[in-house]
């Protein structure tokens, strides 16, 4: 019961984190405007934003080191500190650093939370379990996001910042409340050397990074422009790109549901070949319905809703792959995911401001197969590892 209830728990709470994180891109030309640069400016901090992200592996060992604790609290309070710079003297620059602090925290963050819960979950029920922490990046888009539009559009561009300041704060004293100082289930490593060696010597382990790589690569050149399209296609203004978001919101809470319901049951590997799949197809259709806003709902709903089925999918499988340095493989997971989504960022208005949305959509879909090669490799090393350790242990037993 305690462990459902921390469930719950923290999904509310990354809410928080992830309202900030994904706020950008439905706004991006609202930010843009307010600060008084272009989108290809603005789009490059997020860019940026992204490269730090690929730092998470300096920070892996910390929650394997330190205790999956602190490195909960860690992240939080530098979530904290770069809500509090916009709060106070609001500036491109700040709002830049607040970006790069923010992504730092919630890479921090993440992974000391999934290992916290890897570590108490059994693998076969980690599937269902994780995807409802998993709901908060949905319900960001369903609530947090039409929060922030409605802050934005009454009291300008940096007045969801103070809001989120606050309740970092409120984040902070809840898990210190919450998590045991003592974790039994967790004995913290000495050398972080031997679990970096542990992950970037194991095939399947770097294979499943890549996936996170090139989906996350996929994703983001069309999460960076549905704004802009939506906005350029039928004039939508602020309200109505917050309503926009909250429909993304609600396929995305979808896909955690099929997660919830299927994943476990049909094999992670397995859900995650089906994902990448429905994902391109859904890719392939959003600009041919999308030429009403009603097509173009319906297409990014469909859209997001089987990206959020293949990646959450994706958590669990990579939480076993490297069990003994569980935490410090799920940074490298994220590492994957922050290069994916700054290559996404790079290439998002390059392309589409001289060549429109379908060129993005065709990209997002040739990243989607770089990740199915990627699977590839990864299912059929799981395969041969059985035979391996079958033929090491046939060996012993002659030698004995």
């Amino acid at each position: 019961m305690r462990i459902r209830l921390q469930l719950i728990v923290f999904m509310f709470l990354r809410i928080i984190f992830n309202t900030m994180h994904r706020m950008v891109y439905p706004f991006l030309s609202v930010f843009a405007r307010g600060l008084g640069v272009d989108l290809t400016t603005f789009s490059f901090a997020i860019t940026a934003r992204s490269l730090v992200g690929a730092l998470s592996p300096v920070f892996a060992p910390i929650a394997d080191q330190r205790g999956r604790k602190f490195g909960m609290l860690a992240g939080v309070s530098l979530f904290i500190l770069g809500m509090g710079l916009v709060a106070v003297y609001p500036s491109l620059i700040t709002l830049s650093v607040a970006m790069v602090l923010s992504i730092l925290g919630k890479y921090l963050f993440d992974p000391a939370m999934q290992a916290y819960f890897g570590d108490r979950i059994p693998y076969e029920e980690r599937g269902t379990a994780l995807a409802v922490t998993e709901m908060a990046w949905s319900l960001s888009f369903i609530a947090g996001i039409p929060l922030m539009g409605w802050l934005i559009s009454k009291y300008g561009w940096n007045a969801p910042f103070p809001l989120l300041a606050a309740l970092g704060a409120v984040m902070l004293l809840i898990i210190w409340r919450m998590i045991p100082h003592e974790d039994v289930h967790h004995k913290p490593v000495t050398d972080s050397r031997g679990n970096f060696r542990a992950v970037l010597t194991n095939i399947p382990a770097l294979a499943g990074i890549s996936i996170s790589m090139w989906a996350s690569a996929s994703n983001e050149l069309i999460n960076l422009i549905f704004g802009v399209w939506l906005e350029d296609s039928f004039g939508l203004k602020i309200a109505a790109l917050a309503g926009a978001s909250a429909v993304i919101g609600l396929s995305e809470l979808s896909g955690e549901g099929l997660v919830v319901m299927i994943t476990d049951k049909l094999g992670k590997p397995r859900a995650l070949l089906f994902g990448l799949i429905v994902n391109s197809i859904a890719a392939l259709v959003l600009p041919f319905i999308g030429r009403t806003q009603i097509g173009a709902l319906v297409g990014l709903f469909f859209y997001y809703l089987t990206f959020e089925y293949l990646i959450v999918s994706h958590v669990p499988l990579m939480t076993e792959l490297v069990p003994e340095a569980r935490a410090t493989l799920l940074s490298f997971n994220l590492t994957g995911h922050s290069i994916g989504r700054a290559l996404g960022a790079f290439l998002a208005t390059l392309i589409y401001q001289p060549f429109g949305f379908l060129p993005i959509v065709l990209a997002s879909i040739f990243f989607n197969m770089l990740a199915l090669l990627a699977l590839g490799e990864l299912t059929r090393r799981i395969a041969i590892l059985p035979r391996i350790l079958a033929w090491f242990q046939r060996t012993k037993n002659v030698e004995a």
